[in-house]
């Protein structure tokens, strides 16, 4: 094949299928609209997901949250709720439910390269009697975000294996910069000295921060 100096780009459902094929009946078999037993065993093993959201006109947001394993409460068989903990105040996925209640969740265990995913609705609960059951450390979460579900499945393990996600004998950081030296480096309103930053987040200082608001 010759240089390619230009991009092709796909415009329709149509081309798109031609180029990647149909799907087989097992990948479409598998979803479902109610949480099956093996479902809320995955999310009962599930120390992190990641929340994805986009606002009325699009704009997206994928952010990730991570709670001691079971953090996410089942609350029926087409329901979910994941709490809140204290972070950086943003608040971007949230302002964006308000606007798009439609969100989607990828649940990960860690050392199993299969994941689930979790489509459907969401709305933001500022208390309820169940954010006494997601104590951690003695704090109750600030919020949490219930989902109902309108789609759920298993999702394959190939991407993790392409990846080696999770074999440490393949992990590797090159040359990336510590998270005080990337501070400093895209933030250059930030007045503090890369060893002040590297003092704030060091583990002994960050993590009792990590439930306090």
């Amino acid at each position: 094949m010759g240089e390619i100096t230009e991009k092709t780009a796909i415009t329709d459902p149509a081309e798109l299928r031609r180029l990647l094929g149909d799907p087989v009946p097992r990948a479409v078999s598998k979803e479902r609209v109610t949480l099956h037993a093996r479902d809320r065993d995955w999310i009962a093993a599930s120390p992190f997901l990641i929340l994805a959201t986009s606002d009325a006109e699009g704009n997206c947001d994928a952010s990730p949250k991570g709670d001691p394993a079971g953090f996410v409460r089942v609350l029926d068989d087409h329901t979910l709720a994941v709490p809140e903990r204290p972070g950086n105040r943003r608040a971007d996925g949230y302002l964006n439910i308000l606007s798009n209640p439609h969100v989607g969740l990828i649940f990960l265990v860690p050392g199993r390269k299969e994941t689930l995913r979790v489509n459907g609705r969401a709305h933001l609960v500022r208390e309820a009697a169940y954010f006494d059951d997601m104590v951690v450390r003695g704090h109750r979460p600030i919020l949490a975000v219930e989902v109902e579900i309108e789609q759920i499945f298993f999702h394959c393990a190939k991407a993790f294996m392409r990846s080696h996600l999770w074999e440490p004998d393949r992990w590797s950081t090159g040359d990336l910069p510590s998270p005080a030296q990337l501070v400093k480096d895209l933030q250059p309103d930030v007045t503090e000295t890369v060893e002040q930053l590297e003092q704030y987040y060091a583990p002994e200082n960050y993590e009792p921060k990590l439930y306090q608001g």
